[in-house]
């Protein structure tokens, strides 16, 4: 296999990944995840070092100085490959866990906050009480509801192009079960308290999909070739550019292009704006698609 196919194989599904990704992103994370390998080191701790590093980039963003910020910027790029890296190399070695799930979710959620905090530190002095307000409701907010929406209807989307195994759709209501099904001691303490954020999380989303959960447990009972989990399939495919342009790309390319040009309240507003209004569009789309599939499969 040439190199090309050798990271499609790495990769969950073509359908959900844009061409950027796959030649700017995946492709130098699986040169890395190579070497992890070699290394023999765990996906876990290669998502660790991206926490690390994408979290020490906002600390470049901080002074109104483009040789710092260009730092950062690096620096985010590299953590970005580590992110990619751990999913690729988890699959390559067949050590796929939960708990690496959840942290490689959580990591950009660390690095978006310490870059909140740089941004905030270095507008305060002009935007005063107004940058905060405005960077909370980005931050807790709009960045987090858009992130884990895009992020459900990826997992949406491999859940009904290729089964449960294949994707990581996971339940509030499962995960619930699983997290009071263990104990607060020396060897389950960890696992607990990881579920105890993860089920919330999952939670957020499903609380933005009311229609999806309904028609869930009916196309549950479909196999894969079923012409309604087909109709899905094909129809969903159209929402995942829009949903790569809510998680990472995207919103950082804006934020760089903000630094370059020495405002970085652009990238605040855009995410408040832009990305907010591609999120209502997102999920009025998802919706509507589920909710005329659900009318299919369950007529009045």
């Amino acid at each position: 296999m040439n190199l090309k196919q050798r990271v499609l194989s790495t990769m969950k599904s073509r359908e959900v990944e844009s061409d950027f990704e796959l030649y700017v992103t995946r492709t130098p994370g699986y040169l890395w995840a190579l070497f992890f390998r070699w290394l023999n080191v765990h996906p876990i701790a290669v998502t660790l070092m991206s926490i690390v590093i994408g979290s020490a980039s906002g600390f470049f963003f901080m002074p109104d100085d483009l040789c710092y910020n260009l730092i950062g910027m690096l620096l985010l790029i590299w953590a970005n490959w580590y992110d990619c890296a751990d999913g690729q190399l988890a699959r390559m070695t067949g050590k796929k866990t939960l708990v690496g799930r959840v942290l490689d979710g959580f990591a950009g959620n660390v690095w978006a906050f310490f870059i909140y905090i740089a941004l905030l530190l270095r507008m305060w002095p002009e935007w005063g009480i107004t940058i905060f307000i405005l960077e909370s409701w980005a931050g807790f907010y709009c960045h987090s509801r858009q992130c884990a929406l895009a992020d459900y209807y990826r997992n949406i989307h491999l859940w009904v192009t290729l089964g449960k195994e294949e994707s990581e759709l996971d339940t509030s209501i499962e995960q619930q079960r699983r997290m009071e099904s263990l104990r607060w001691n020396k060897k389950e303490w960890f696992e607990k308290f990881y579920l105890f954020f993860y089920v919330r999380y999952t939670r957020s989303q499903e609380r933005q999909t009311p229609e999806f959960q309904l028609i869930k447990p009916l196309l549950d009972r479909l196999p894969l070739d079923n012409p309604i989990r087909q109709q899905f399939r094909k129809e969903s495919l159209p929402l995942m550019p829009l949903c790569n342009i809510l998680t990472f790309d995207t919103r950082v390319g804006v934020l760089f292009l903000s630094l370059l040009v020495g405002h970085p309240w652009i990238y605040i507003i855009f995410e408040i704006t832009v990305l907010e209004i591609l999120r209502f569009y997102t999920r009025h789309r998802h919706e509507a698609l589920c909710h005329k599939l659900r009318q299919k499969l369950s007529p009045v």
